[in-house]
Order: structure tokens, then sequence, then C-alpha cells
């Protein structure tokens, strides 16, 4: 069965990626793309800092073209570049493909909200906010995988690849869903359920499971026979809004050590504090499953 959903109800969304940086942002680019309702502007392939290589956006870069050509999508998703660092400080952004295509998209003339999907940094989207104040003022909203446990913070992968990009983006006037760490890690899958329910899917499922399993024997201590998909949220709380519980708090800045200070002088941001791992784990399945038998 396919679903044709008019264009004043799809939701327009662009992926913001640091692909390359672990395993989960494979699956939560491929649930994006599966899901119909969802109008795809483009994907901005993210930095992850200097830690692994001093070439991470260009990694990123590499690990979406290889998605899409798994999918057999090379030529149906716009891919602009994002920046390959930090910004220097909050005065000053640092320009590329992928902020100019968040500016575009931005300004565009379109009654619906301009969803912006971070699974890393927010670099681009405060470079974006730096080239061009006006966008702060347009119908865009930031759903970002990123920060500390609340109310205290502390350090935090996606945070600790550019906290200036944060605070940018926090003291602005953009719309803000935050999905913290303490909420992204509630994602758990096991292996079984992978081989079992991804797997057989295809090319494209072989590569997301083999490429989790390699990633964690690599790179885990301790158990690993499981993976949580942090990144997927983003995916499930724009296709349904109340996919988990969440509060609107003051959006606080963050300090050198990653640690929330709430001054309680900026605009409210939505923060959830649970999400529906059920909801988004079953739909990204399902449409996995659907595309591998060519009826989606």
């Amino acid at each position: 069965m396919k679903f044709n959903f008019p264009k004043e109800k799809r939701a327009r969304v662009i992926i913001n990626t640091d692909a390359k940086n672990e395993a989960d942002d494979q699956f939560a680019i491929v649930h994006a793309l599966l899901t119909p309702s969802f109008e795809i502007h483009g994907i901005i392939p993210a930095h992850f800092g200097t830690r692994k290589t001093d070439r991470s956006m260009e990694a990123s870069r590499a690990e979406v073209d290889l998605l899409l050509d798994l999918m057999g999508w090379q030529d149906r998703v716009v891919v602009a570049n994002g920046a390959p660092r930090a910004i220097p400080d909050e005065e000053t952004p640092v320009p590329s493909p992928g902020a100019e295509l968040i500016i575009k998209e931005a300004m565009r003339d379109d009654p619906r909200p301009l969803h912006i999907a971070f699974y890393g940094p927010l670099t681009d989207m405060a470079s974006a906010i730096l080239m061009e104040p006006k966008i702060q003022e347009r119908n865009v909203r930031v759903i970002w995988i990123g920060g500390g446990p609340w109310p205290i913070g502390g350090w935090e992968f996606n945070l600790s690849n550019d906290v200036t990009a944060a605070n940018v983006v926090f003291k602005s006037k953009v719309e803000v869903w935050q999905i913290p760490m303490t909420v992204y890690r509630q994602m758990p899958v096991s292996y079984a359920e992978l081989v079992r329910r991804v797997y057989p899917c295809g090319p494209l499922g072989r590569y997301l499971v083999e490429q989790l399993v390699e990633w964690n024997r690599e790179n885990f201590d301790g158990p690993i026979e499981y993976r949580s998909l942090g990144d997927s949220p983003a995916v499930g709380v724009i296709m349904y809004p109340d996919c988990g519980r969440w509060q609107w708090r003051p959006a606080p800045l963050f300090n050198e050590q990653m640690f929330y200070i709430h001054t309680g002088q900026n605009r409210p941001i939505r923060v959830y504090e649970t999400i529906d791992a059920r909801f988004i784990h079953e739909d990204f399945f399902a449409k996995l499953e659907l595309f591998c038998e060519e009826r989606w």
C-alpha cells in the first residue's frame, strides 16, 4: 500500500548528521528518508571534531553518499557539505554549502515549519544564524540530539564538538526541541532484534547491522550485545511531537565544562524527558522491510 500525503501535510525536513562518528546516525538517516510524510530538502554532512580525524566532515559525506548508493537514491536527495570545524567564536560563522541550504530553505515562502534535525553539533545552524539573522524570524524548528542531563548538564559528545555554536543557537529566537543524553539513551536495540528485523533487508540492511557490530567491537568496553539508536528520536518527534513527555524550559547556556547556565533570560525551548522507543523502532523496522520488498 502506497500513501500519498498532501503537500500541506508533509513536514519539511533537513537532516544534519555527523554520519561517520558512530553507528546510529545511519539508522536515523535511512529512517528519515523512508518516511513518506517527510519532504526532505537535503542532507548536510557534519564534522565531529578532530579526535578521530582532521577530515571528519569529509568522512560524514562519504558515509551519506554510501547510504544513498545502497538505497539507489543517489540523484534523489540534495547533499550539501557542512562546516569542516567548529565556529571560532559567537560572532564568526564557518560558511558552508550546508549553512547556505539552511538559509535558503528557511527563507522560502512556505507556511509549513522547516524542521532541521541535528544528529551532531549545532555548527551549521549557528553559522546560518550568524550569516543571515533574519532566519530567526522564520518558521524554523531545530531538533537537536545533544546536551547533558537536565538541569545540571556536563560532558556530552555532540555538545563537546561545538559548545560555542550551541550557545549561539540557544541565545537565538529560533524554536528548539532538545533531546538530551538521558533521553536519547532510551533507544536500545539488541543484536538479535537487528539480525531478525534489519539484516534480512538487502544490502542496505546488512550494511546497517554489520557496521554497528563492527563499531561496537572496536570501540565498546563492557557489554556490547546492544546499541542505543540515539539519533532516531529526532525522526520520531517530527512524525509525532508527543512521542515522549516534554516541558517548555527557558533556554540555558553552556559553560566550558558543558554545565547548564540557567539565566532565565532566553526564550523557552522544548526539552524532552522521555521518548517512545517502541513507536520509533517499530516504525523504522516496518519501513525498512517494506522498502526491501519494494512496497514503500
